[in-house]
């Protein structure tokens, strides 16, 4: 997720202003337009992402190493980008209010919401285990974005491993739809997913990386649906 200069020295303004006692509804309030916007999408997701590293009690190297997988961070900004990591990861407090405030940005259940818990799952899973707290933390993110309870099954299927990933789960799909109906679906997860769509639909530009991953498991799981029926 890379982010410019300017958008970087406007986040660690409002962090900031956090930090001074200034409160989350306040600052929040003067970033509600573009480019601002932008901003405040950045700190919530930075934040989140933080807060999720500490949420089993400790942030590890390996939850750090893959914030940074998940947000692409220009080198001549890694010092500012340290400053607001560290900022938010001191506690997990609050989490829940940064979810709200990006669940606010977009529709219950929104493409991007999903991507979101994505990147959460994986710095959740980066130090190889899935701690009750982390699974109670992005239980309630979830809800708060609004997500299906078979979304969050798909998510936690995919990314904890337990189970193996369905591919109808994926799609959203019931497993007896006509093979047309499901086609369509997945034609529509595809166009909700790709970059143009989600700049077209005014997303953040630092959100549109996080529907990769989410476009190739979709192509997976159409293919995986196609093996199934020619079974």
């Amino acid at each position: 997720m890379a982010l410019r200069m300017s958008l970087w020295s406007r986040i660690s303004r409002a962090l900031e202003a956090l930090r001074q006692g200034e409160s989350l509804s306040a600052v929040f309030d003067r970033l509600r337009t573009p480019p601002e916007r932008t901003v405040a999408f950045a700190i919530a997701v930075i934040a989140l992402g933080a807060k999720m590293a500490k949420a089993d009690g400790r942030v590890t190297r390996t939850e750090v190493a893959a914030f940074r997988e998940v947000f692409h961070i220009p080198p001549e900004e890694e010092a500012n980008a340290a400053r607001v990591f560290n900022l938010a990861r001191q506690d997990v407090a609050g989490f829940d209010a940064y979810a709200r405030r990006v669940a606010r940005m977009f529709p219950p259940g929104d493409p991007v919401l999903v991507d979101l818990m994505e990147g959460l799952f994986h710095i959740a899973m980066a130090d190889g285990g899935f701690h009750p707290d982390e699974e109670a933390f992005l239980s309630e993110v979830a809800a708060i974005f609004g997500l299906t309870d078979r979304c969050w099954r798909c998510l936690r299927a995919r990314f904890v491993g337990d189970v193996d990933p369905d591919p109808y789960a994926v799609l959203e799909v019931e497993a007896d739809m006509p093979i047309e109906d499901i086609r369509r679906r997945y034609r529509q997860a595809v166009r909700d997913t790709h970059p143009d769509r989600l700049a077209a639909r005014g997303v953040p530009p630092e959100a549109v990386r996080l529907a990769e991953r989410r476009l190739r498991d979709v192509n997976r799981a159409w293919e995986a649906i196609q093996q199934d029926r020619a079974a």
